[in-house]
């Protein structure tokens, strides 16, 4: 669930209007475009709950024995698997996006986003691997917009829930066992059944 989201340069635009500082480092190649796991992803933190910053992280923890990627995190679970317990307790991060896509059991591609096209504030969390931070995304039970395709979704936050979801533990723990809202659903070619 999740494999794939994407970010436009309106999305881009909105984040610069919440976060303080923008890692130098970031490219116009970050900004845009479909974002895949292990690639590295604009998203925001707040080290020491200071501000905001928007940095770069690479999408996904290293599997045992570097035999893939893991880059989502279930909620009814992160808090009891001791791979995220230090993420999801003192690394949580939030994983801007216009959008995301979830492939039906017909491997018809969807496109999930926001009906008045604001952008998609997904919860997650990161923890250093060697000499890099890599992140998770959470997912939760599909609501009635995504259950129609899966029966997951990512964890959703609102806008106001950014600074809360960052610096405040209790609020957190809350957030994780909310109903994400609805979503528009998008597929460009719907396999039509006789039965």
């Amino acid at each position: 669930m999740c494999g794939r989201y994407y970010m436009d340069e309106e999305t881009y635009l909105d984040i610069q209007k919440i976060v303080s500082e923008v890692e130098v480092s970031f490219g116009r190649e970050l900004i845009t475009g479909d974002i895949h796991p292990t690639e590295a992803a604009p998203v925001i933190v707040s080290p020491a709950h200071k501000k905001l910053q928007l940095c770069k992280k690479a999408w996904g923890y290293p599997e045992w024995q570097n035999k893939g990627v893991i880059f989502n995190a279930r909620v009814e679970s992160v808090t009891e698997k001791r791979m995220f317990q230090n993420g999801i307790h003192y690394h949580r991060t939030v994983i801007p996006a216009a959008g995301f896509y979830e492939w039906s059991r017909l491997k018809e591609k969807n496109t999930f986003y926001r009906k008045d096209r604001t952008p998609l504030y997904l919860a997650g969390f990161y923890d250093r691997f060697g000499k890099e931070d890599r992140f998770v995304i959470l997912t939760t039970v599909a609501n009635a917009s995504m259950s129609p395709v899966h029966d997951r979704m990512p964890l959703i936050l609102e806008k106001d829930q950014i600074i809360p979801w960052l610096w405040d533990e209790k609020c957190a723990k809350e957030i994780l066992s909310q109903t994400p809202a609805l979503l528009e659903r998008y597929v460009p070619y719907e396999q039509q059944r006789l039965f």
